[in-house]
């Protein structure tokens, strides 16, 4: 009977020592990343694809989160703003606002001409061009066992783009793309979410908020200039093709979201928990949207896949398996 009794506060202590909210974030962080995927590709396919609106899809779905942003700050007791932000603070967040449009225009480029399930896994070799613009333009330290790691990543990369059914060079290119501006986007805005200029913004939260406002103004301009033309034709769309509007909307409500829950979720976890979060969110939506919209699933591309993942998990956790003797990254 003691044993019974001790095994039952065991178990009822390892339920108690569950972290609720955290469990929350995985979950619609994983969630709302699926979804943006599956909606964003219904509406640029609804909308005539990369012959269509892709720039204006694109636009609007920073637009959807700027007027979010905004009712945060605005509805009572929901978030409040910027601490202290001056001109000052906004020329400084310029440089992460560019690269925050031209990651997601370019993103949305990608799976407008070509399969999500393929422009995922180009997007997978995202380390890849952060460790060049780390060591390039910003003088940073890559361990030679690091750069390893990234070889298999760049031949998965190409394994997959072999027997891609679905290959589109126009998709390769602009998934390239966009891992190149995520790669400085991440290192500015490591340059900015420091002392007091993080204390300013008032959190993560805000920081996320203003850079998709940035974001969306360097966006509306390339918008009008690209498709401007087509202006009156997209809003007809809009108004009689339901699944282009709708999709649209809750694209912009389901990158905006899931983008500030992964920030939420990467803070409150360890360095190996991210890696296996990100590898395990990376495959769950190349096969689910894989499935979801019939694409090609052929094992050479599946092994391509598996291989650049698995050199991406790999050199999140060289670190971990290798320390380096000297801070040498």
């Amino acid at each position: 009977k003691e044993t019974t009794n001790a095994r039952s506060i065991m178990a009822d202590k390892k339920a108690s020592g569950i972290d609720i909210p955290l469990l929350l974030y995985f979950v619609f962080w994983y969630a709302g990343n699926y979804y943006y995927n599956i909606q964003n590709k219904a509406a640029l396919k609804a909308a005539g694809g990369k012959d269509g609106f892709p720039m204006t899809i694109s636009t609007l779905q920073l637009g959807v989160g700027v007027i979010y942003a905004l009712f945060l700050w605005l509805a009572p007791d929901a978030r409040a703003g910027p601490k202290n932000f001056t001109v000052s603070h906004f020329m400084k967040m310029l440089p992460v606002g560019f690269c925050a449009a031209a990651a997601h225009s370019a993103s949305v480029f990608a799976l407008s001409a070509g399969a999500v399930s393929f422009g995922q896994i180009v997007k997978a070799a995202e380390p890849v061009f952060a460790a060049v613009v780390g060591t390039v333009v910003y003088g940073n330290n890559v361990r030679l066992v690091k750069w390893l790691c990234l070889v298999p990543v760049v031949g998965g990369v190409c394994l997959a783009s072999v027997k891609e059914l679905d290959f589109a060079v126009s998709a390769l290119i602009s998934a390239g793309l966009a891992n190149l501006f995520a790669a400085f986007k991440g290192a500015e805005n490591k340059k900015l979410m420091t002392g007091e200029f993080k204390e300013d913004l008032g959190g993560v939260g805000n920081q996320f908020a203003m850079t998709t406002i940035i974001a969306f103004l360097f966006s509306l301009p390339i918008m009008i200039l690209k498709e401007g033309s087509k202006w009156g034709e997209f809003v007809e769309l809009l108004q009689t093709n339901e699944v282009v509007r709708m999709n649209l909307i809750y694209s912009g409500l389901t990158f905006y979201g899931y983008n500030e829950l992964s920030t939420m979720t990467l803070k409150k976890t360890s360095g190996v928990t991210n890696s296996v979060a990100n590898t395990a969110k990376r495959v769950i939506i190349i096969v689910g949207t894989a499935i979801v919209f019939g694409e090609s699933m052929a094992p050479m591309k599946m092994l391509g896949c598996g291989v650049a993942i698995g050199g991406v998990f790999l050199y999140s956790l060289i670190d971990t398996i290798l320390p380096p003797k000297k801070k040498d990254d």
